[in-house]
C-alpha cells in the first residue's frame, strides 16, 4: 500500500509539504498545486483522508442518514412511533452503506489528487529539522482499529524529505484516559462505535459535547435505550438557548435520559453485556455499552515539534495568526482541529486555502465573519450569527420572529411536529442578525441566511421576495412576517442606521 500512496513522490524537496490528508490539508495541497508549486503529502492512515472521511464526519453523517432511512425515522409522524422500515436493523445494515460511501470519498480525494499532480506518501511525519521532515514505516494492516488510521510508531522503512514550508493538517483523536477501561466492545471511544460488532439495547455516552449528542441521537432514533451524562448544567453552551430548551424537550419526550450537572468518576465493565458508570453523587447508570465522548486532543505527539521550536498546548493544540494560520515559525502553518475552535470541517477547508496562498505570498480573501454551524443530531440544529443572549449582552435593541415546521405546509407533509426556525432582527436597522434553525432540513435551510447576513441585509428581503412553496425554506417568510408584526414601522434615520452599524461591527 505504501508503493500506492507514494506513486509520484519521485523527489526529496518540495515547495509545499503538507501533513494530514483531511478537509484541511487537502484544500491546502491542492490550492498550492494550483499555484504551480510542487506539494507533497504525508498521510498516516492506510488510506487518504483524515479523520474527516474515516472516523469522524463522514462515517458519522453516513451512519446517521442509514439509522433515519431504516427505521423508518421521518415516517413515524405519519405511522406512529412503532414504524420501521426494516424491522431487524443489526450491525451490517449500517456498516454496509458506510463502506460504499467511504470507498466513494477516497476515490474523488486520489482523484484530485492526481489530476492536480500532488505527491502522497504512507507514514508518520516527524520534524528533524527545521526544514526536513522523516516519514516513518508503512501504514497499518486494515484490521487494526479503523482502516483510516494509523499508528504513532509504526516502525518500518524511513524516508526524508525536506520542504520551503510546512501546514500541519493533522486533526485531533479522541480523549482517551487512563483510567477509562476502553476494550472497543462495551467502552468506546468515538472511533471505535463504526466498528459496533453488534447494537445495544441500552448505551450510555459519556460527554454532552457535538460528538456525543450526535451519537446519542442516532442510537435514540434506533430504539436504543440512551442516557447522556454530563458536567456540565446543559447541552450546547453556545447555541440561542431557545433552540436549546426545544432540543431539550424532543430529547426527553422520545425516552432519552440526560444526567446533567453529574460528573464520572468510575467506568466499571461487570460482564459480557454490562456496564456501571459510577457518578460523583454516589447513583450509578448500568448500560450495555458505553461510549467515552468527552472531548478531543490534538494528533501532534509524533511531529516532533520541539525540532522546529514549536511547543503544543495541554490538549495538543498550536497557536497560529488567526489570518494567516502561521505559527511562531514563519515557515510553519497550522489549519484544522489543532488549531481550536471552531473545528469544523467547513471551516477548516477555508484555513487550508488561505494558509496555503499566504505561504506563498499571494492574496487571499479571508472568510466572512459569520459561518454556520451545523450539529448533525436528530434533529438537526444550524445557527449563524449572534444568538438572543449575545445581542442582550451586546445591547442591541431587536425583536425576533419564529415559524414552527408544524405550521407550513411542507412540514404537514412531511409529518414533521417539531423543529422551528428563529430570526433576530436589529430594531433600529432592521438588519438581520441571527438565524437559528432546529430541526429536519436545518443545515440546509441556514444558507439562506447565511447569505443575507453577511451581505448585510435587512428584514425587508424576505418579506418583499417569493420562496417556493411548499418547502421548509418558506418559515423564511413567516418568521420575518412574524417580527415584522412587532416591529416600528416606521423607517429609521440615517444617523440610527450608521450608530447601529457602528455597534454590530463593534460586537
Amino acid at each position: 500500500m505504501l508503493s500506492t500512496l507514494a506513486l509520484g513522490a519521485c523527489m526529496s524537496h518540495y515547495n509545499l509539504i503538507v501533513i494530514g490528508s483531511g478537509p484541511a490539508g487537502r484544500r491546502a495541497a491542492i490550492q498550492a498545486a494550483k499555484l504551480k508549486k510542487s506539494v507533497l503529502v504525508v498521510e498516516k492512515g492506510h488510506r487518504v483522508g483524515g479523520v474527516c472521511v474515516h472516523t469522524g464526519t463522514i462515517p458519522s453523517k453516513t451512519l446517521r442518514e442509514t439509522v433515519l432511512n431504516l427505521s423508518g425515522w421521518r415516517e413515524r409522524g405519519f405511522y406512529g412511533r412503532a414504524y420501521r422500515v426494516k424491522d431487524d436493523i443489526t450491525a451490517a445494515d449500517l456498516k454496509r452503506r458506510l463502506s460504499i460511501t467511504l470507498d466513494h470519498e477516497v476515490e474523488i480525494l486520489e482523484h484530485q489528487f492526481a489530476r492536480n499532480k500532488v505527491a502522497k506518501v504512507a507514514g508518520v511525519a516527524r520534524f528533524v529539522e527545521p526544514h526536513r521532515i522523516a516519514v516513518t514505516g508503512d501504514p497499518p494492516s486494515p484490521g487494526l482499529r479503523r482502516a483510516g488510521r494509523g499508528e504513532d510508531n509504526p516502525g518500518g522503512p524511513i524516508m526524508e524529505f525536506t520542504a520551503d514550508r510546512f501546514i500541519l493538517a493533522v486533526g485531533t483523536e479522541p480523549f482517551r484516559p487512563a483510567d477509562v477501561p476502553f476494550d472497543g466492545e462495551a467502552v468506546l471511544d468515538p472511533d471505535d462505535i463504526l466498528d459496533l460488532p453488534r447494537l445495544p439495547r441500552s448505551l450510555c455516552v459519556i460527554g454532552a459535547g457535538v460528538i456525543g449528542i450526535e451519537y446519542a441521537t442516532i442510537f435514540s432514533a434506533l430504539d436504543v435505550k440512551v442516557t447522556v451524562i454530563d458536567p456540565a448544567a446543559t447541552v450546547f453552551p453556545f447555541v440561542d438557548q431557545e433552540l436549546v430548551d426545544e432540543f431539550i424537550h424532543d430529547m426527553r419526550d422520545r425516552g432519552m435520559t440526560l444526567r446533567l450537572k453529574s460528573k464520572v468518576v468510575r467506568v466499571e465493565r461487570v460482564g459480557a453485556d454490562c456496564c456501571f458508570v459510577h457518578l460523583e453523587d454516589g447513583r450509578q447508570v448500568a448500560s450495555e455499552m458505553v461510549l467515552y465522548a468527552a472531548g478531543r486532543q490534538g494528533a501532534t505527539g509524533a511531529l516532533n515539534l520541539g525540532a522546529v521550536g514549536l511547543t503544543a498546548d495541554a490538549r495538543g493544540r498550536l497557536a497560529v495568526d488567526k489570518a494567516t494560520f502561521q505559527t511562531a515559525v514563519p515557515h510553519i502553518y497550522a489549519v484544522g482541529d489543532i488549531i481550536g475552535f471552531p473545528s469544523l470541517a467547513s471551516t477548516s477547508m477555508e484555513q487550508g486555502r488561505i494558509a496555503a496562498c499566504h505561504a506563498f505570498g499571494e492574496t487571499a480573501h479571508a472568510a466572512p465573519e459569520f459561518f454556520p454551524y451545523g450539529i448533525y443530531s436528530v434533529p438537526e440544529i444550524s445557527t449563524i450569527g449572534m444568538t438572543e443572549e449575545q445581542v442582550r449582552e451586546r445591547k442591541i435593541p431587536y425583536e425576533c420572529g419564529i415559524a414552527r415546521f408544524r405550521e407550513t405546509s411542507r412540514g404537514h407533509i412531511m409529518g414533521l411536529s417539531s423543529g422551528f426556525m428563529k430570526m433576530i432582527f436589529a430594531l433600529e436597522t432592521r438588519r438581520l442578525l441571527g438565524v437559528h434553525i432546529v430541526g429536519e432540513g436545518a443545515t440546509e435551510l441556514i444558507h439562506i441566511g447565511q447569505a443575507v447576513l453577511n451581505l448585510g441585509g435587512t428584514l425587508d428581503y424576505f418579506v418583499e421576495n417569493t420562496f417556493n412553496y411548499p418547502t421548509l425554506a418558506e418559515a423564511y417568510k413567516i418568521a420575518a412576517l412574524d417580527a415584522w408584526n412587532r416591529m416600528p414601522k416606521a423607517q429609521p434615520s440615517a444617523g440610527a442606521v450608521h450608530e447601529m452599524q457602528k455597534r454590530v461591527a463593534s460586537a
